[in-house]
């Protein structure tokens, strides 16, 4: 028996030095190639990324992928927050064509030059800067995008606001009998920070990680194919043809959309849509934009209460003597506003909107990730697990979107998506 478990051990230790999937390599990079003439176009250049993450873990050997996770990547964490906080980045983004020395970047930040030369050492490692000689270094892409507030900010508030929490995650799991959360205020981040606050409620009461926060999501959105997009949702067909134009109708109602930047978008890239658009969100959020968001009306209002933009109960014409229907909404649209909560408190949100909605009329639009069940991107799969953390929350897979909606009294017309990694537009109607 022992000679045995020596043996399997001794297994185990080679596969620890050997390549991930050496035979996979030559496929890999032939694979590459037929990507490599266009990398400007999108779908290609994601093709591209993907292969070579995969590359990498072929060739990464299970023992420099422990020392990575376990050593450069977590130190590499604290060396950005480092760099943000004394003013390294920002410095480098004066002055983007030209090389700095570990002197000048100590004399602009205040910081000693021995700490600083050992923190641009990693950073130029692991690919944040560029080491153009001894202690010069120049900046990247990334360098100069982290001289920027609303990318760096996602860095310093999941530091403050989250991190505590996934590294208590085993302890958590241990005390719950390894359970999947579902209390929004008794999950992993309320059993870190020692707290019955809601996430949202905890960073109300914390203005810089609030302020971090907004800005990582703007951040977020930047850049990803939006379903108001040509080719991604045909909004003349299925939105605007049949929309109620009148001065009083409503087209769209963004519930809980925050600053409003969705409609706004809308409004840009459809002027001649007819109908009023609505962004609604809790009243702290809205007061700051009311009045400056031009076609974009702002209103405040919880999700959780009754929908005020409402189709009306037929009433009686005194003067034509036939019943009359004000309609609701064209659309009520929620944008990443359901993975934010567990099923219970979906079910409340969806059912004020379906009270709200006028049957064969109105829509419901919901703009979220849709978890494949084969090949999910690390960009879902990494958010489903933060959501879980901070929210007891989750990204859902087809068949849980179906379930959820059809309780709440809703059938799924259509999904619409473009690629892997970016939210869908799930179109549906009342029951």
């Amino acid at each position: 028996m022992a000679q045995d478990h020596f043996d399997h051990t001794s297994q185990l230790d080679g596969v620890a030095i050997q390549a991930g999937d050496g035979p996979s390599v030559k496929s890999l990079i032939g694979e590459m190639i037929s990507y490599s003439d266009s990398p400007g176009n999108e779908r290609h250049r994601l093709s591209l990324l993907r292969l070579a993450r995969a590359l990498v873990q072929a060739l990464e050997t299970p023992r420099e992928t422990v020392l990575r996770l376990c050593w450069a990547e977590p130190t590499l964490y604290g060396a950005i927050i480092t760099a943000i906080d004394c003013g390294i980045f920002s410095t480098m983004g004066k002055n983007p064509d030209s090389p700095i020395s570990v002197i000048q970047l100590s004399e602009a930040t205040q910081t000693d030059p021995a700490l600083l030369g050992r923190i641009m050492k990693h950073l130029a490692a692991m690919g944040v800067v560029q080491e153009r000689a001894v202690d010069v270094y120049f900046p990247t892409s990334l360098s100069l995008t982290l001289a920027l507030p609303k990318y760096a900010d996602g860095f310093t508030c999941m530091a403050e606001g989250a991190m505590r929490a996934i590294y208590k995650l085993p302890a958590y799991f241990q005390s719950v009998g390894y359970r999947n959360p579902d209390d929004a205020t008794a999950g992993p981040f309320q059993f870190a920070y020692g707290t019955s606050q809601h996430w949202f409620s905890w960073a109300s009461d914390h203005p810089a990680v609030c302020q971090q926060f907004n800005n990582h999501m703007s951040a977020y959105h930047q850049g990803r194919p939006s379903w108001m997009d040509l080719d991604f949702y045909p909004v003349e067909e299925a939105l605007l043809t049949g929309a109620k134009s009148d001065s009083d109708a409503v087209l769209l109602v963004d519930v809980g959309g925050g600053l409003g930047h969705d409609l706004a978008e809308f409004h840009r890239k459809h002027p001649f849509a007819p109908g009023r658009l609505i962004v609604q969100d809790k009243g702290d959020v809205i007061q700051p934009i009311s009045g400056n968001l031009g076609k974009v009306e702002a209103m405040a209002h919880d999700f959780f209460t009754e929908q005020p933009i409402k189709g009306l109960t037929p009433i009686r014409s005194l003067l034509q003597l036939r019943d009359l229907t004000v309609p609701g909404a064209r659309a009520y649209y929620l944008h990443s506003v359901l993975h934010d909560w567990p099923d219970h408190e979906c079910h409340l949100i969806l059912k004020r909107i379906a009270a709200a909605m006028t049957p064969g009329y109105s829509k419901l639009l919901i703009n979220e990730n849709v978890v494949p069940d084969l090949g999910a991107d690390w960009q879902i799969t990494g958010l489903d697990l933060m959501l879980m953390t901070l929210v007891s929350a989750r990204e859902r897979r087809e068949n849980e979107w179906r379930q959820l909606l059809e309780m709440a009294g809703f059938r799924i017309v259509n999904i619409w998506s473009h690629v892997n990694g970016v939210e869908s537009l799930i179109e549906c109607q009342l029951a």
